[in-house]
């Protein structure tokens, strides 16, 4: 049951009769009136069980797209019905417009539509459908809850989509040389040509140059086919934030345009996510489409305030193969969690893979070191300047290992590990 606002303006209306008649018996006489009327309406107004409501699939959006989802409201009842109807979601799914009027004779049907807008990712479910049909004099109202379920699968937004273009551009140069001439992993025998002044002698075939009467040389290309290991760190030091964006949501940004990016040049796509356990996995997408499977992996993913379990992350990606791979490790570069969790299991990575630390950097220290201008701004800056040392002593044991490390912010991470992926691939160490 609900009342309307005319009751209140109706038991208004008896100051009148009070005014007139100015006793008790005067306004306890107007209130009983009035709840005799309310009483009446209430009893005549139509039930919500004669209101059926459907609702079609949602599908999925991109975080920060809009959406929208639409029911289906039929009255079979025999009298017309009028009021509202409310399509009730969580907050984050960003519902707007969710209030609809109702005014249907019977028989009749009406699509409604609610505008989506997800502040975050994952599935975003429908709380209800409420019903509140009014009598035919206004006043009171049957109101009825009812399930109505609803799903919005939001995905990560793939900001970095933008940069796939360029470097695909770059790309096609590298597939369109002739030859490359480079030895070593990751490249495979392409042609015989006669040698040149700078050649590698190591590329001489010497059985091929006792058939002719000039030296002749190998030539070699970047092998295809090969894999590149995407491994997203969901401990809690992703849960971090740069800016308003927390730093996983950013490292998932960046695996989505290597990916992409690798999947155009052929390569095999794994996917592990986790921290004590893995908590995602997805095994050699290798189509046009694997940004979209990925997407789908990452749309659950939330930073657990955990430490990581390593040992078991490097397992997960030893279980999908022993081929020697591009192993990419998106995890923030915080000294004491890199120096004591990952540290002591990169020689293992590094014996059969080539491993790379993409790490989101946070542009306030800079700014914070920069600041020299109050006594407290430099005691802040003491403070960015030894948070830097410490990650560029991190950063140089890494790579002490044989590590590669690529250390952005969070708008330039994506493009520049896709760059560092092309300049593997330029240099046949893919």
């Amino acid at each position: 049951m609900a009342i309307t606002g005319r009751v209140p303006l109706l038991l208004l209306l008896g100051v009148a009769a009070v005014v007139l008649r100015p006793e008790q018996g005067t306004v306890w006489l107007w209130v009983l009136a009035v709840l005799l009327l309310v009483a009446v309406d209430l009893a005549l107004a139509p039930s919500p069980a004669t209101v059926v409501v459907e609702r079609p699939p949602v599908g999925t959006v991109r975080l920060g797209h809009p959406a929208s989802t639409r029911l289906l409201v039929g009255n079979q009842g025999r009298r017309r019905v009028r009021g509202v109807l409310r399509d009730s979601w969580q907050p984050s799914a960003g519902p707007e417009g969710d209030r609809h009027r109702l005014a249907l004779a019977p028989g009749a049907r009406a699509v409604l539509q609610t505008t989506l807008l997800p502040r975050r990712r994952g599935d975003l479910r429908a709380l209800g459908v409420t019903v509140r049909l009014r009598g035919p004099l206004g006043l009171a109202a049957r109101q009825r809850t009812r399930p109505v379920p609803g799903t919005l699968r939001s995905l990560p937004p793939f900001e970095s989509r933008k940069h796939l273009p360029s470097r695909l551009a770059r790309l096609r140069e590298l597939d369109g040389r002739a030859a490359v001439r480079v030895r070593g992993q990751g490249t495979e025998f392409d042609s015989l040509r006669e040698y040149v002044r700078g050649d590698d002698v190591r590329s001489i075939d010497w059985r091929a140059s006792a058939r002719n009467r000039t030296v002749v040389v190998r030539t070699w290309q970047p092998e295809r086919d090969r894999r590149v290991v995407l491994v997203l760190d969901t401990s809690r030091t992703s849960a971090g934030r740069v800016g308003d964006v927390p730093r996983l949501d950013s490292a998932m940004d960046a695996a989505l345009l290597l990916a992409a990016l690798a999947a155009r040049a052929g390569d095999r796509v794994d996917f592990v996510a986790g921290d004590r356990r893995v908590r995602s996995r997805v095994r050699a997408a290798r189509s046009r489409g694997v940004a979209g499977t990925l997407q789908e992996a990452m749309a659950d993913l939330e930073p657990v305030i955990v430490e990581a379990d390593w040992a078991a992350l490097a397992g997960a990606v030893t279980g999908l193969g022993r081929q020697r791979a591009l192993v990419v490790l998106l995890t923030p570069l915080e000294p004491s969690a890199v120096e004591e969790g990952l540290l002591p299991v990169l020689p293992a990575l590094t014996a059969h893979h080539r491993v790379v630390v993409a790490s989101v950097r946070d542009p306030a220290l800079e700014q914070l070191a920069a600041a020299h201008g109050t006594l407290d701004e430099v005691y802040d800056a003491a403070a960015a300047h030894r948070s830097l040392g410490r990650r560029l002593h991190t950063a140089g044991m890494l790579r002490a290992l044989g590590v590669d490390v690529v250390d952005a912010d969070a708008e330039q991470l994506p493009p520049a590990l896709a760059d560092h992926y092309l300049a593997l691939k330029a240099r046949g160490l893919l």
